[in-house]
């Protein structure tokens, strides 16, 4: 009988699918390279054998114990008994004194949280790979004036560019997932300086605008507590219809609007 999956977990099975996993890392042979959630260890195994320094960040205790015994003797290989999302990346990679690089089959129900946390600690981070359902790679890697362009989408773009590389269908894992599974690239390269703005208020500006997604730029702009008149000269200073969405605004635009509303003197 196939043992049910702990914590929502569904394991990658497919030996191609980890060899492309792996080499879309590019050469990690001088890198640290943190693995989320290795599981039963399928891309670990191509991991170890390639990286600098492999820390592995395991939440179920059985799993841990369990690559501890496979892994622990290798000097390269760090198994860490650890929530993700309370493990200070910054720390780190000053522990390692370079930058990391992320890989990992991350859980369903926890992926925003993942994305959110990596972009907390973007500095200590060069690249990721990761393996997410179909629709969040797909709502990250959108473009504005789409359907699937959100806040999660401007956030990610905003700290760096994103790639989507290969779809997994469900008979990749076991057990399968109800889902299909996409791979995407993404490189730190944030954006602020080209924008003209700081991440300490643009962000939230940006979560602002985003923050009903039936409802205009504007209307959500106002509801943050904007002028309705400082609104509508911003917009309309930054080339856009005033009855524009923020799914169809790119980040130059938006950066442009929010330039306006917090210093409508430059």
């Amino acid at each position: 009988m196939q043992k049910k999956p702990r914590l929502g977990q569904n394991f990658l099975v497919d030996a191609d699918a980890c060899h492309r996993v792996v080499a879309a890392l590019g050469n990690i042979a001088q890198d640290a390279v943190v693995e989320i959630g290795p599981g039963r260890g399928a891309i670990t195994r191509l991991l170890a054998r390639a990286a600098g320094h492999l820390t592995l960040i395991e939440f179920d205790p059985i799993l841990a114990s369990a690559l501890t015994t496979e892994f622990g003797a290798m000097a390269n290989v760090e198994v860490r008994h650890a929530d993700i999302l309370s493990l200070d990346l910054t720390a780190l990679a000053h522990e390692h004194g370079r930058k990391l690089a992320i890989v990992g089959n991350l859980p369903y129900y926890i992926t925003s949280d993942i994305l959110l946390h990596l972009i907390a600690h973007h500095a200590a981070i060069g690249r990721a790979v990761l393996m997410v359902q179909r629709e969040v790679a797909e709502r990250v890697a959108a473009s504005p004036g789409t359907r699937d362009y959100g806040v999660l989408s401007a956030t990610m773009q905003l700290y760096g560019s994103v790639e989507l590389l290969f779809t997994l269908p469900p008979s990749a894992f076991a057990p399968p997932p109800e889902v299909h599974s996409s791979v995407f690239r993404f490189y730190v390269r944030p954006r602020f300086e080209d924008l003209g703005v700081t991440a300490q208020k643009f962000v939230p500006f940006l979560r602002a605008g985003f923050a009903q997604k039936r409802k205009t730029l504007s209307n959500n702009l106002r509801s943050a507590g904007y002028s309705p008149g400082a609104i509508a000269l911003a917009i309309s200073g930054a080339g856009l219809d005033s009855g524009v969405r923020a799914e169809a605004v790119d980040l130059p635009h938006m950066a442009a609007v929010f330039r306006a509303l917090i210093d409508p003197e430059k």
